[in-house]
């Protein structure tokens, strides 16, 4: 009796590669989505700058966030808002002219919130495109 033995494990982890690839993107559009949606509009540049990326560094992973240099400032807060900030208030000049004194500014969280309050859904994305759905 003679047993014949194929060996297809490289076809199914590229085929469990390409399905986690799809998750995660998919992960990555719906947080883009809403952290957009979380993110508070004043001329509307912060919002359009939102997005995101998948990496495979050793630990595959989609990535949200905003390449706007005042982005950190709005999810973090300033001055006494922001743990270890400011404590003494200060003054600022705006592109009117006008002055205005402040002690910072509160957080408005839109990126960890529209990560760290979806887990569930993400794992339920991810778990659809490794079983083919």
């Amino acid at each position: 009796m003679k047993i014949i033995f194929d060996d297809h494990s490289d076809e199914v982890l590229s085929a469990l590669d390409a399905a986690l690839a799809r998750g995660l993107e998919k992960c990555g559009l719906v947080a883009e989505g809403y952290a957009k949606k979380l993110c508070p509009v004043d001329t509307g540049n912060l919002r359009n700058s939102i997005t995101h990326t998948v990496a495979d560094n050793g630990e595959r992973a989609a990535y949200v966030g905003t390449n706007s240099e005042y982005g950190v400032y709005v999810e973090c807060g300033t001055g006494i808002y922001y743990p270890g900030g400011r404590q003494t208030p200060w003054v600022y000049q705006d592109a009117k002219g006008d002055w205005h004194l402040t002690h910072g500014q509160r957080a408005k969280p839109f990126i960890k919130p529209a990560v760290a309050e979806h887990g569930e859904q993400y794992k339920r994305i991810i778990e659809a495109e490794l079983k083919g759905k």
